[in-house]
């Protein structure tokens, strides 16, 4: 496999000097530095953009790693950015992230990016185009068209990338896989992913009373690629997740952690057709309100995967803490996932469980886990789940193409695919939600997208027996700001 020249021309520099230097002496760094030491051009020099909240653990992860530094910080939310800042008193502030790009690009090798759902995509981009390595949190971007233009950045500008679902650094999906090839299951013919959110409010009304937005807070830059709207109390820091301009819901928040494990064991690829069906919510007395603007309380995703020579393989999505049947094979009172999530696995021959992350895995029924020994054939990750950073990290300071590239554990051309994949699912509930006006002059309207499975040509990113549907494979930008 042909190597690449790693994306970094600071680095590249010293150690072309460090080389030169040496024909006339060699001193060995840790002489220089003493035990532990770290050459200034194996150390990574960060920027951070959304560093609040999960921001802010990402910022930490990426630190204690031991051969980071971070140089720039960005937040909308001066209040919510203040733990990083005060971490790292050095790094510069920034509030609009393209103001940091451009000052900063050259004193920078690697982004992280820790925003809103909408705004992973323009800010991962505008990075890549920097030659700049992107950490992203989950989900990857917020529509499928932005997953799919990420995952060709990351060959197009040869940079390291990785998206924030930890549980693929994890020993357990790699267990997943050891016990998969080995047969222990037989062929897979059915899947079940489920989760107990959301815990934000979905299938409400957009708010009707406004409000002046706090003085911490630049509403306009938050707002950022969605439409402009007036400021409304208890939408961010959190409740954001809920409302399609912003957020993915349930699906966008826990699906890149609890899809992963059933995608990586299973080695799938694009799905070719999917249908949903979607909770109600009622307000007033028996009547169920339409609120296209808000992800719906609970869903059920059906993803149908080709795979040749074999059976479709059916993918099931359960959110709103609804679940699927507990397996004749689990026992009284034994756990069926984490309790309030987890993925089953079912095959020919048996079945297999683990909960979020693909923590926990087990054979059904449990007892077979420890009376099975398969070899290990799978990486494991230093730290396994806690090592999802260094996992980045070390990749970054050796370079696009090298063997800690090659072990990255969720780089865009995995976490590209299995995200499109995701919000599939999502692209099938808004389709079913989508409605009309009846031709009959009545009050009422059709709900076209409801009862149909969905046809979806993957290469080309189009729904093909339901044209509607496919307005929601890309989003419409607000003039000046565009992927």
């Amino acid at each position: 496999m042909k190597k690449n020249k790693p994306n970094n021309s600071r680095r590249d520099f010293i150690k072309a000097s460090a080389t030169a230097l040496a024909g006339f002496y060699f001193v060995p760094r840790h002489v220089l530095g003493g035990p532990g030491y770290i050459a200034p051009s194996d150390r990574l020099r960060v920027a951070g953009i959304g560093v609040g909240g999960m921001g802010g653990g990402d910022v930490r992860g990426v630190f204690a790693s031991g051969k980071a530094d971070f140089v720039a910080l960005c937040d909308v939310d001066t209040n919510r950015a203040k733990g990083s800042v005060d971490a790292h008193p050095k790094a510069k502030f920034y509030k609009d992230y393209r103001e940091m790009l451009e000052k900063e690009h050259k004193n920078i090798d690697a982004v992280t990016i820790s925003t809103p759902d909408h705004m992973h995509a323009v800010q991962a981009m505008a990075a890549m185009q920097l030659g700049k390595h992107v950490y992203v949190q989950k989900p990857l971007t917020h529509n499928i068209y932005e997953a799919r233009m990420l995952t060709e950045a990351e060959q197009k500008y040869k940079v390291v990338t990785q998206m924030g679902n930890q549980g693929s650094s994890g020993d357990g999906v790699r267990q997943m896989v050891e016990w998969y090839n080995a047969g222990l299951i037989g062929e897979a013919t059915r899947v079940y992913c489920w989760t107990d959110r959301p815990v934000w409010p979905q299938g409400i009304p957009w708010p009707t009373a406004t409000a002046t937005p706090p003085a911490n807070l630049d509403w306009n830059l938050w707002l950022g690629v969605a439409p402009y709207r007036d400021y409304v109390d208890n939408l961010h820091p959190f409740n954001w997740r809920g409302w399609w301009d912003y957020g993915t819901g349930a699906l966008g928040d826990m699906a890149c952690h609890n899809m992963e494990a059933p995608f990586r064991v299973l080695g799938l690829d694009y799905p070719v057709a999917a249908e949903c069906s979607v909770g109600s919510v009622y307000v007033g007395e028996f009547q169920r309100g339409y609120f296209p603007e808000s992800c719906p309380p609970s869903s059920h995703i059906t993803l149908r995967f080709k795979r040749e020579g074999k059976e479709d393989l059916r993918f099931h999505w359960i959110d709103g803490g609804i679940q699927p049947s507990r397996p004749d094979e689990l026992g009284p009172n034994e756990v069926m996932g984490d309790g309030g999530n987890g993925v089953i696995i079912e095959g020919t021959k048996g079945k297999m469980m683990c909960g979020t992350y693909g923590a926990n895995p087990q054979l059904l029924p449990t007892s077979r886990t420890k009376e099975v020994d398969v070899p290990q054939t799978e990486y494991r990750v230093p730290g396994g789940a806690g090592g999802h950073y260094n996992n980045w990290v070390e990749a970054c300071i050796a370079g696009y193409g090298s063997k800690e590239f090659e072990r990255l554990s969720s780089p865009f051309s995995v976490a590209g695919p299995l995200t499109e994949s995701v919000l599939m699912g999502n692209l099938a509930i808004r389709s079913y939600d989508y409605r009309e006006p009846r031709n009959d002059g009545s009050n009422r309207f059709n709900y076209p997208g409801r009862g149909i499975q969905l046809v979806w040509d993957g290469p080309n990113m189009k729904v093909t027996n339901f044209e509607p549907a496919n307005q929601f494979v890309k989003r419409k930008y607000r003039e000046g700001w565009s992927l």
